[in-house]
């Protein structure tokens, strides 16, 4: 049996009810993550998206065989046993590919997924739940529709199929935007009467097509449970709204919700939405806005402890923000305004794009020099406080080293640690 599978059915020798999923190819986030679950005693399921990682390279440079190769390089530094870390693929379906007509784009998802599974990925969350190029804009896509496409890929996924290798796999038509939407909107929780809908419209066609062994191994729907964000704007969860919808999970046993765009909800709202059923809770954008945040943090320190000195300063948030100009594709359709407003979302909005430039040369040696010119020098604990409190009080009681990349990645923790409350059954330490 999957890990997962024995977490969602409460038969795993790990601690824990469900399953915080980082969704991040940044070398920080991963590390930071893999750190927490070696210390806790839990599963670190660490995700790659369709977007980040394909077969084109992504944004981020790289095939699903280099994204495993990255997060197992980085287990065995740690010493975090591989049997902890479980590999997915997140949005795998025609997503990157969605302008293109129906033919290219589950051709070029065919070969996504095939990668993902002989790359050596086990949890597989297929998606074809947008409009393709050859679609009808003027409708929406029916279930009927959404799920043949991913019975298809699913015949990929089958195929791909390593010979003692359990699976997991997510599917669902109701899938929120990758990465958070671009503007506020009033969020709709999926209907119960919906979700049965959708569920048994893809029992019906998987089964009536021989899809019996991916089937058994479906381990979560991905439903909207009235949580996004934008921005500037979280919408928290709120249970009673969700209520019918998680009530409906007692007719599939088995079966728990998977939520997207959980990002910034509180550690008590993801509790929560544990308890009701959504066991897997899924995070991107987050961990790297705190990654963010910590650099700026610390090049703040350094310019209080070096400025006028013979170092050179690093310049990270003027190298992040010439490289954001210079290619501006992955920010310019999703930020709005006058100029001045427009800079200040490609700092601090919650949506946080700067992830899409992170693994950027000037980006990343600007980062390099960063940590490289703080180490050099001995942070005092009273400059720390002024821009890194919560880090400060850290090392003050012991719990952290006094380092600019162990800030950066205690940082990022302070945010793993919300979805551990919430995944554990007892509380973190």
């Amino acid at each position: 049996m999957h890990t997962i599978k024995e977490i969602i059915h409460g038969k795993s020798k790990y601690c824990q009810t469900g399953l915080c999923s980082v969704c991040s190819a940044s070398d920080f986030v991963i590390e930071a993550a893999l750190l927490r679950a070696k210390e806790t005693g839990t599963v670190a399921l660490i995700e790659a998206t369709a977007n980040q990682v394909n077969q084109f390279g992504g944004y981020t440079g790289m095939r699903a065989s280099d994204f495993a190769g990255k997060v197992h390089g980085i287990a065995d530094a740690v010493g975090i046993s591989r049997e902890q870390v479980v590999l997915g693929g997140d949005h795998l379906g025609p997503f990157p590919w969605r302008n293109e007509s129906e033919g290219s784009a589950m051709k070029k998802s065919a070969d996504l997924i095939a990668e993902f599974v002989q790359a050596g990925f086990t949890k597989i969350h297929i998606d074809t739940s947008m409009r393709l190029g050859s679609d009808d804009s003027g409708h929406k896509l029916s279930d009927e529709t959404i799920a043949a496409r991913a019975l298809a890929l699913a015949g990929t996924a089958l195929k791909s199929k390593q010979r003692g290798r359990e699976y997991a796999f997510v599917l669902g038509s109701e899938v929120p935007v990758p990465g958070g939407t671009a503007e506020e909107e009033d969020v709709s929780v999926t209907s119960a009467k919906a979700f049965r809908e959708v569920h048994d419209c893809f029992s019906d066609m998987f089964l009536r097509n021989g899809m019996d062994e991916i089937w058994q191994d479906v381990v979560a729907f991905v439903v909207q449970p009235g949580v996004e964000f934008s921005d500037m704007h979280v919408t928290h969860y709120d249970r009673r709204k969700a209520r019918d919808l998680c009530l409906a999970l007692a007719d599939y046993p088995g079966i728990c919700f998977e939520g997207h765009s959980t990002d910034y909800q509180t550690a008590g709202k993801l509790k929560e939405m544990v308890e009701d059923g959504i066991k897997i809770l899924k995070v991107g954008p987050a961990l790297t806005f705190y990654q963010r945040e910590a650099l700026f943090a610390l090049e703040m320190i350094e310019k209080e402890l070096l400025d006028g000195c013979a170092e050179s300063l690093s310049g990270f948030s003027l190298a992040l923000e010439d490289a954001m100009l210079g290619e501006p594709g992955n920010w310019e359709n999703y930020y709005f305004g006058s100029e001045e407003q427009k800079k200040l979302l490609r700092r601090f909005s919650l949506s946080d794009r700067c992830r899409y430039y992170f693994s950027k040369a000037e980006v990343a040696g600007a980062a390099s020099r960063l940590l490289g010119n703080l180490s050099k020098v001995q942070i005092p604990y009273s400059v720390l406080s002024q821009y890194m409190p919560v880090q400060a009080s850290l090392v003050h009681a012991g719990k952290i080293r006094n380092d600019a990349k162990s800030f950066v990645l205690s940082r990022i923790s302070n945010c793993i640690d919300d979805y551990l409350a919430a995944v554990l059954a007892v509380q973190p330490h």
